[in-house]
């Protein structure tokens, strides 16, 4: 009889064991597919259990979805599952899977803006790696009061959009997106460009636009200070800025795109045309990279007031009208014998 005893609690003591141990592996074993990076999800709101793990299979994230759910049922964590960005190291068991979701501890998105957009092209962007809808950053864009409370108008707000790479938690909202980064704009202006805007009496909207200028006129990082000093000497002068990226910002404007300007196209009729109104135009043509933006306040000291493209990406730079014309003529007879190979190639 004690013998029989004796099987019978060693029996429930390994039972008691075995169960432990079940009881362990369900909450502190490892649930995550073998990897050696992190993984993550983007959970909506509103999102049903069943889709949350749905979300975690479909990101590689489960191994077995089986002891997620039963952990989440024994606890009652399923149901308090927040929406939001979510990474997971390898390894994590079904405890930490589901104590992240619950204490709602997200990772911050990645937002690259990128330079000398317009505002459809960012917008895009920013819809893509957040959760609002790109339709939602244009109409904050277009948004006055929003403007006004940056302390700036719709008309000059996009170019505020510095092109940097910023974090924002998936959820926020275009509005506080846009707010952060006008913010991270002025911090940056007060550190690098205010005292260069007041030496040369420009005002921030004067920086922005003028960099806008300099941003499509040249690629070359090395030569927009030369640019800047061309436009600088202009506006000293009195002579209007002939800038045809105001031009390219009108076509763009009415056609949706860029092309090859025409000579009738600085014929239009319109505020931003340079080519027909004196000093800058009444705001910026796009989001101009920290670059350009230095460059607006940091201008080359020389006697330049012409330039034009040399046909590899820079520019040749002239102090009188005749040299730039002759500079000019040989940039179009280059284009003329690069169509001329270009056509004899295709035949």
């Amino acid at each position: 009889m004690r013998h029989k005893l004796f099987i019978a609690a060693a029996l429930l003591g390994l039972l008691g064991v075995l169960a432990g141990a079940s009881a362990a592996w369900l909450v502190f074993g490892p649930n995550t597919q073998p990897a050696a990076a992190e993984r993550g999800i983007k959970l909506p709101p509103g999102a049903s259990f069943d889709s949350v793990v749905d979300s975690l299979r479909a990101g590689n994230v489960l191994k077995w979805d089986a002891s997620f759910r039963l952990f989440a049922r024994l606890t009652g964590w399923g149901d308090q599952v927040k929406a939001g960005h979510y990474r997971f190291e390898a390894g994590a068991s079904n405890y930490e899977i589901l104590s992240i979701l619950r204490r709602g501890l997200q990772e911050p998105v990645r937002l690259t803006v990128p330079p000398g957009s317009r505002p459809r092209v960012v917008a895009a962007v920013a819809g893509r790696d957040m959760h609002f809808q790109s339709t939602a950053f244009e109409e904050a864009l277009s948004n006055p009061e929003l403007a006004a409370s940056l302390g700036t108008d719709t008309s000059a707000l996009f170019g505020y959009m510095m092109p940097e790479t910023y974090f924002f938690y998936w959820l926020t909202s275009a509005e506080n997106a846009i707010r952060s980064i006008k913010e991270q704009f002025d911090a940056f202006y007060d550190r690098e460009l205010a005292t260069g805007a007041e030496r040369l009496g420009l005002s921030k909207q004067d920086v922005v636009t003028l960099a806008s200028i300099i941003e499509w006129e040249t690629s070359h990082n090395a030569e927009k200070a030369m640019v800047s000093g061309v436009y600088h000497n202009r506006l000293r002068i009195g002579m209007k800025l002939d800038a045809d990226p105001t031009v390219q910002y009108i076509v763009m404007q009415r056609e949706g795109r860029k092309r090859r300007l025409l000579y009738e196209d600085y014929a239009i009729r319109h505020p931003f045309n340079t080519y027909l109104r004196g000093g800058l135009p009444p705001g910026p043509l796009n989001n101009p990279s920290p670059s350009s933006l230095r460059a607006a306040v940091s201008p080359a000291d020389h006697d330049y007031v012409y330039f034009v493209a040399k046909g590899d990406g820079t520019h040749q730079f002239s102090r009188t009208l005749a040299e730039h014309n002759r500079a000019a003529r040989e940039y179009h007879e280059l284009m003329r014998l690069r169509r001329l190979e270009q056509s004899n190639g295709e035949d």
